[in-house]
């Protein structure tokens, strides 16, 4: 029995921890939806699977509580799939592996899924719990949230009744998130015949690693590394300087992931090896300066390969490396009248290149639509240059914040009376769905909260396990009460 079970509210950790032995990657949901649909029928609640392959339940109030507004608790089922470069987990298949490290719970060697596990953890406890005090209440568990928020995208109008939504997926425990960005998937392609490589040439697959990555929308202002940008910066030298060619690169796999990672292959004519290689001791030496303070642990080294067949003909590759080099990456601009919070950013988050084709995928948000539409349109254009197909998708708006909202003063005043502190209304850079679901049920009042989290999205993802009851206290106290309609 995994020792998180220990942890109090036992309600919520016995909870995540069952969901933790359910595999739930994005994309694959069969099992965890079965999983709550399960659940649901144990705990004795209304439950069923919509068209978007959202999990819907529903619990009907409390005696003497019929009169109230109906609340919708909500949060995402699937999880970011990461995991360190020498682990064998299969996501698909294999439970995640939690542990207790001081005052956090983490994962081991993988992502935790605290993000949005706890969310749906919280759910689940109220819909087992019989002593609650609470109106009606009905749970969103929604599909594919990390990869293009398609459950909520796809939600069916009229299935929801409620008149409050609680999102149950923020990261900041005492900060309630009141807004947040929208975004959108820019995906470039290139189709391109390749050439035989040089038999006289030598290859070297080149390795960087040991980066923080992150969350594009919550980290993307702390001036991580993205590893494909890096690359792009010792590659380009390495063709002008040592007759470099371009065979493969690889470098992240989400869109909402910072890349901490990525391998190229190149190869050089065999008496410039060794410049190579020194090229990659002092672009090591150089990213570590760079980013003191920063990153810790980069590692950046050259091995030797057998040669591949083929390679990327030299007109492509220079196009390529120009528009990879040259493309927009990081924070575009802040809110101006909130300085603080980052209002457009974009993330190249996934770049392939081998065997005729090249896919670059990048997530840009932007809590403003015309910034929005400058930053794709900024990256369309680089990509357009290089030859590329651009296609954008997946295109959601922001949540514009409502400080008259009647669910966030209620919340106040609860955060107040039970821990004698102020709490903090936030906009966030990160997106959720609640702007998705606001356009599909507008008259929804909205707030997000959630128990302190970190690093979502990496292998160092963990959750803070003194926040955890405190939240739980927060929610039950606010349903009980919840004004009438």
């Amino acid at each position: 029995m995994s020792e998180i079970r220990n942890l109090n509210p036992e309600c919520i950790w016995r909870n995540f921890d069952a969901l933790t032995q359910v595999p739930r990657p994005s994309g694959h949901l069969e099992k965890v939806q079965q999983f709550l649909l399960d659940f649901a029928a144990k705990a004795g609640v209304e439950a069923f699977k919509d068209s978007a392959g959202n999990i819907v339940m529903r619990k009907s109030a409390s005696a003497g509580m019929e009169n109230r507004k109906g609340v919708i608790l909500q949060a995402h089922m699937d999880m970011v799939p990461q995991k360190s470069k020498d682990s064998t987990h299969d996501f698909v298949n294999d439970p995640i592996e939690t542990y207790i490290d001081g005052e956090w719970v983490k994962a081991k060697n993988t992502t935790l899924g605290a993000d949005d596990g706890i969310g749906v953890a919280a759910i689940m406890a109220v819909m087992e719990d019989k002593s609650l005090v609470h109106g009606p209440i009905e749970a969103l568990i929604t599909a594919d949230e990390e990869t293009g928020m398609y459950g909520a995208n796809d939600l069916p109008e009229g299935e929801l009744n409620g008149d409050i939504l609680l999102n149950l997926d923020s990261e900041t425990w005492g900060k309630f998130v009141i807004g947040s960005a929208g975004g959108i998937d820019i995906t470039a392609c290139l189709g391109y015949k390749e050439v035989e490589t040089d038999p006289a040439d030598k290859a070297l697959k080149i390795s960087l690693k040991g980066l923080k990555g992150g969350h594009s929308g919550l980290e993307i202002h702390e001036g991580r590394g993205n590893a494909n940008k890096l690359m792009a910066r010792f590659v380009k030298d390495a063709i002008e300087e040592c007759d470099a060619r371009l065979a493969t690169w690889h470098g992240g796999n989400m869109r909402n992931a910072i890349p901490f990672e990525c391998e190229s292959v190149i190869t050089v004519p065999e008496e410039n090896v060794e410049a190579v290689k020194e090229m990659v001791a002092e672009y090591k030496a150089i990213f570590e300066n760079e980013y003191k303070g920063i990153e810790s642990g980069i590692i950046f080294n050259a091995e030797d390969v057998e040669l591949p067949v083929n390679e990327v003909p030299e007109e492509i590759q220079d196009n390529l490396i120009n528009a990879i080099y040259g493309c927009h990456n990081g924070v575009l601009r802040m809110i101006p009248a909130i300085p603080s919070v980052v209002e457009t950013s974009s993330n190249l988050a996934i770049i392939s290149i081998e065997g005729g084709e090249a896919s670059i995928k990048i997530l840009a948000r932007s809590s403003s639509e015309t910034m929005k539409e400058y930053i794709s349109n900024t990256l369309q254009s680089c990509f357009s240059m290089a030859g590329m197909k651009v296609t954008m998708s997946g295109s959601y708006g922001g949540w514009d914040p409502n400080t008259d909202s009647e669910i966030l003063k209620l919340l106040e005043k609860e955060y107040r009376e039970l821990f004698s502190a102020e709490a903090v209304e936030q906009v966030d850079h990160a997106g959720l769905e609640c702007s998705i679901i606001l356009g599909k049920y507008p008259h929804l009042d909205v707030v997000s909260l959630g128990p302190t989290l970190r690093s979502p999205h990496t292998t160092s993802e963990r959750c803070f396990i003194p926040t955890v009851e405190p939240f739980w206290k927060l929610l039950k106290q606010t349903l009980a009460d919840i004004p009438i309609k």
